[in-house]
């Protein structure tokens, strides 16, 4: 496992990522990062952590995985278990590039199939690595963590506090949450023309695709 890079390396994140060291992944510091050096389109994948193999959100994301590190996407994931361990592995048996955004406070170890990771110091740290150099959002069905996600990343399009992407919700799950959430919260339809509901991980590699030329981070 190599060092911790120091934070002053701010402009040479990932520059030197591409190689493994024969025993794990490059590990990042949260702080000394700069995703933009070349220019990767990252997609974040968010989902539950509780699940395995038999369930459907865990084919469905390592389906994703496989679709979008073939399209040469990189894949970023909050790097422990279950729908992150599957989204990982899809895109690992593919080849692609797979980002991990671990937390220190954590004592659960990362999934096998990152092939970096960035270590950050708390919760809010950790979200925000999550979304700010992704190109696009996908989230599958999960709990309580996977709703702070999607509804950060929600906030934050339609605030307009980082320029127009996808946020694509796969899964028959999230049109009867995202309905409730219309009926007795404060919620627009405007605000939900902002989401893509799709119930496949082709569908959400479309949707992807098409919606994220001309994203810049």
């Amino acid at each position: 496992m190599r060092t911790l890079i120091p934070e002053h390396y701010e402009r040479q994140f990932f520059q030197n990522a591409r190689s493994l060291s024969a025993t794990g992944p490059l590990i990042l510091s949260g702080r000394g990062q700069s995703m933009m050096e070349r220019q990767e389109r990252i997609v974040t994948i968010f989902g539950g952590s509780r699940c395995d193999e038999t369930c459907t959100e865990y084919q469905q994301a390592h389906r994703l995985g496989e679709l979008l590190a073939e399209a040469g996407y990189t894949i970023c994931t909050g790097g422990y278990l279950g729908v992150m361990e599957a989204a990982s592995r899809g895109a690992r048996e593919k080849g692609g590039r797979v980002l991990g955004i671990v937390m220190n406070q954590f004592k659960s170890e990362p999934n096998r199939y990152l092939t970096d990771k960035v270590a950050t110091e708390h919760f809010y740290e950790r979200l925000q690595r999550l979304i700010t150099r992704s190109v696009g959002f996908i989230a599958l069905r999960g709990g309580m963590g996977t709703v702070t996600e999607v509804s950060l990343v929600w906030n934050k399009l339609q605030t307009r506090v980082i320029e127009p992407r996808p946020l694509v919700l796969v899964g028959e799950s999230w049109p009867p949450v995202v309905e409730a959430w219309r009926r007795h919260l404060v919620v627009s339809e405007q605000d939900v023309s902002l989401l893509d509901f799709v119930q496949t991980p082709e569908q959400a590699l479309s949707i992807i695709s098409t919606k994220t030329r001309g994203v810049r981070v």
